[in-house]
């Protein structure tokens, strides 16, 4: 394992449209699966070589959060998700990169410009590879969802000691009625709590975003206090 360098970065903030962030960065080259745990229990996150996490000196809405998954309840309306997708299939395998992936990521992003107003720029092949492919190393894997031959849904994410990172899931918005979103995050929890993992990793809650807020609905979670550092042992609460 190499950290080949970590610096910050600047930017108006991805999730509150008035605020400006700053971004911790480390480019991590073979990154181990027990340094990768070590950096998600720390409110890190994962796209290929780089971790990053928010560091702002006057804003904490950034909230770490991660499923309990032993007590999680797989309600009357959660089992209906799972049961009305009885016909697609999914196959769990090492990231890969095909014209089917871009194509289907290209659409996802253009429908969710138009739905939620997200910024859009086309992406190149290079940059899906260096996000979602490049340095899953042992514990990088992606779920794919096909219906009928055709793939509808890929869900990226890191298999770890404690649980399971969800990096990133895109989807048909012509499948919309099979709530694959949902869909996705209930296999995540089930495929957990079968391998006695104890978490599910769901990235930031932001209260006041729209495109965040909702994953405070699945109860029972804790959320990172700070933002400790590796050699400090983290607070979930």
């Amino acid at each position: 394992m190499n950290i080949l360098k970590e610096f910050r970065v600047d930017s108006k903030c991805s999730y509150l449209s008035d605020k400006n962030q700053t971004t911790h960065y480390k480019a991590i080259e073979n990154c181990s699966a027990a340094f990768c745990q070590e950096l998600i229990e720390r409110g890190y996150r994962r796209f290929g070589k780089m971790y990053f996490r928010p560091v702002c000196a006057v804003c904490d809405e950034c909230k770490s959060i991660k499923i309990d998954v032993e007590n999680f309840e797989f309600t009357k309306s959660r089992r209906r998700v799972i049961n009305k997708a009885a016909n697609i299939k999914s196959y769990i395998q090492k990231p890969s990169m095909t014209k089917e992936h871009l194509l289907l990521f290209e659409k996802y992003h253009l429908f969710m410009k138009d739905k939620k107003g997200w910024e859009y720029s086309p992406t190149t092949p290079q940059n899906y590879y260096s996000s979602f492919v490049d340095a899953s190393n042992d514990f990088g894997y992606e779920v794919l969802y096909f219906m009928d031959n055709k793939l509808i849904g890929v869900d990226l994410i890191d298999i770890l000691e404690e649980g399971i990172s969800s990096i990133y899931f895109y989807y048909d918005p012509d499948y919309t009625q099979y709530s694959l979103g949902k869909l996705s995050l209930y296999n995540q929890i089930l495929f957990a709590r079968k391998s006695q993992k104890k978490w599910v990793y769901l990235g930031y809650y932001v209260k006041d975003c729209p495109s965040l807020s909702y994953k405070s609905e699945y109860k029972p979670y804790l959320t990172l206090a700070g933002k400790p550092e590796t050699y400090e042992d983290p607070i979930w609460f």
